[in-house]
């Protein structure tokens, strides 16, 4: 039996929005971060409240039982068979392989007694196609890999040696990292080739394989670093224009995130520059080959950036004067300010990251984040973690 973590926080927001007809629930997430599990744990926990199977229809559109309803017809005319009494809860997992499916949501989103979920591995769906239909009458849930909780919770052990495989393998639940790096990067790989074929390629209508990889390995690269289209145009010698489509794409099917620049002083974002990171370690382990990953100084910022997003946080990389800032999160009203390093024992190091944070004259909670298990405790104002601690919430 394939173990499973229970995504407490995610099915959260799903019984949160439950019985709320006429909304459209919209689960979106890179390939394989968990959404066809989460429907199915939802879906479990529907049948535990006692909800009637025949007010329960769930359709994943890359299973071999979807694969006959992928004609939009078909589709159709088994959801003109469920029941008109009563709550029907409609669950349609990667419903964009269905041809015209902004169409068929739209008409089911006018059913009164249908409670209407869907998932989907682009960010477009929202942005581009499915709002132009329901007029905002929608929730999105941004769906990442496992936090290292849930993957500790999956995978127990030593928390500290697991933190490195973290950092190394990635979050998503399907990733066997005790079966051996061969195994693991046999995995990655697949799904790496399936997002940019079916997710990136295929919507750009193009079939350049080696353009797109060549940007891909770079941003992995350059996770953390300050970077622009022209930088990456630069570093991989193709066209900005070129550049910018394939990012774009990239970006849309979940595979980056891009943390823009914001000026601390001003209050404002920055047009140029910002930084770009990973939305799964493990793909940039694969994509890589294992050249420069033995450094897990980016890939530890990469995953306190992810796990800022979800806790809810708009994230931006900081500017102060001549100053950085790893990051400004912001909830509401209130920012708080993150710097992160492997250690700050060494008085270079601790000079560096308290510096950027003692420059910032504003009274928002400013934390460094670091491995290190000694020299914990506020120092001026400034909070110094222990980030596995953090992580898990288990801080003093």
């Amino acid at each position: 039996m394939v173990r499973a973590v229970r995504r407490v926080d995610y099915l959260k927001q799903l019984h949160d929005s439950k019985d709320a007809t006429g909304v459209v629930k919209v689960i979106t997430g890179m390939r394989r971060c968990g959404k066809s599990t989460l429907m199915e744990q939802y879906v479990d926990d529907l049948r535990s409240e006692g909800t009637a199977e025949d007010h329960i229809f769930h359709v994943n559109f890359e299973t071999f039982e979807g694969y006959d309803l992928l004609s939009p017809d078909i589709l159709r005319s088994r959801l003109r068979e469920l029941p008109k009494d009563g709550i029907v809860y409609i669950l349609l997992d990667e419903i964009q392989d269905v041809e015209g499916w902004e169409m068929i949501v739209s008409s089911l989103e006018e059913v009164k007694n249908f409670d209407v979920y869907i998932t989907g591995s682009n960010s477009d769906m929202l942005s581009t196609e499915l709002s132009t239909h329901i007029s905002g009458r929608y929730t999105e849930i941004k769906m990442l890999p496992l936090s290292f909780k849930e993957y500790l919770e999956l995978h127990p052990g030593d928390r500290d040696e697991r933190f490195i495989q973290y950092l190394r393998y990635g979050g998503l639940p399907d990733t066997e990292p005790d079966r051996g790096e061969k195994h693991s990067l046999g995995y990655l790989e697949g799904v790496f080739n399936t997002v940019l074929i079916k997710d990136v390629l295929a919507r750009l209508k193009t079939d350049d394989v080696n353009r797109i990889t060549a940007i891909a390995r770079f941003l992995y690269s350059n996770i953390g670093n300050v970077t622009n289209i022209a930088n990456i145009a630069k570093g991989t010698g193709l066209n900005p224009g070129t550049v910018e489509r394939y990012v774009a794409g990239m970006e849309s099917a979940l595979l980056f995130y891009h943390a823009e620049k914001y000026d601390i002083v001003g209050k404002k974002l920055l047009s140029t520059n910002g930084k770009f990171y990973a939305s799964d370690l493990g793909m940039r382990l694969m994509a890589l080959k294992g050249s420069g990953t033995d450094d897990m100084s980016r890939p530890l910022e990469n995953a306190v950036y992810l796990e800022l997003l979800r806790r809810g946080y708009t994230v931006r990389t900081g500017s102060y004067r001549d100053r950085e800032v790893d990051f400004t999160a912001i909830t509401g009203n209130e920012v708080e300010y993150y710097q992160v390093a492997m250690t700050v024992l060494s008085e270079d190091t601790k000079k560096r990251e308290f510096g950027s944070l003692e420059s910032i004259r504003d009274n928002f909670p400013k934390t460094v984040l670091t491995m290190d298990r000694f020299n914990l405790g506020t120092f001026g104002g400034i909070r110094v973690l222990n980030v596995i601690d953090w992580m898990l919430g288990s801080e003093k």
